[in-house]
C-alpha cells in the first residue's frame, strides 16, 4: 500500500523518477497544495478546504488501495489539487484520528503550534474530562 514515489508536480511540471534511478532528486520536497474535504475533521482545524504543507518524503501511499482502505473506514480527507496523492487521512467515529503525509512540524513553533498539534492537544483534554 505504501511504494516509492515515481511522478509528482512540482510548480508548473511534472516529476517523473524510476524505482531504479539514483535516489538523488527523488524526494518530493518543498511546500504543496492540498484540497481538504468539507465537513472533515482536517477542514475544521484548518478551517479552510485548501491549504499547503511542506514535504520531505520519497514513498507515497497506493491510491489504489482507495476504495479498500475507505471501506474499512479510513478516509482521505486531504488529497493533492489534481487528486493523485493522498495528504490526509481520518478514521471515522474515532475521537480525533488524523494521519498526515506532510511535517506539519516545520511550520510549528513553541508559542504559535501548528494546528494539528493545538487541536490534537484540545481533544485530549476533552476526552480525559469525559474519563
Amino acid at each position: 500500500m505504501v511504494y516509492h514515489l515515481k511522478e509528482w508536480v512540482q510548480g508548473t511540471h511534472r516529476v517523473r523518477r524510476s524505482t531504479s534511478d539514483a535516489k538523488g532528486g527523488t524526494m518530493r520536497l518543498g511546500a504543496y497544495a492540498a484540497q481538504l474535504a468539507e465537513g472533515s475533521l482536517a477542514a475544521r482545524i484548518y478551517g479552510a478546504t485548501t491549504i499547503e504543507e511542506r514535504h520531505r518524503h520519497r514513498y507515497e501511499v497506493d491510491i489504489r488501495y482507495r476504495e479498500q482502505l475507505e471501506a474499512a473506514g479510513l478516509r482521505f480527507s486531504g488529497m493533492s489539487p489534481d487528486g493523485r496523492l493522498p495528504e490526509i487521512v481520518e478514521v471515522a467515529g474515532h475521537p480525533w484520528f488524523i494521519g498526515v503525509q506532510f511535517h506539519p512540524e516545520l511550520k510549528s513553533k513553541p508559542f504559535a503550534p501548528h494546528p494539528l498539534f493545538a487541536d490534537f492537544v484540545r481533544a485530549a483534554l476533552e476526552i480525559s474530562r469525559l474519563v
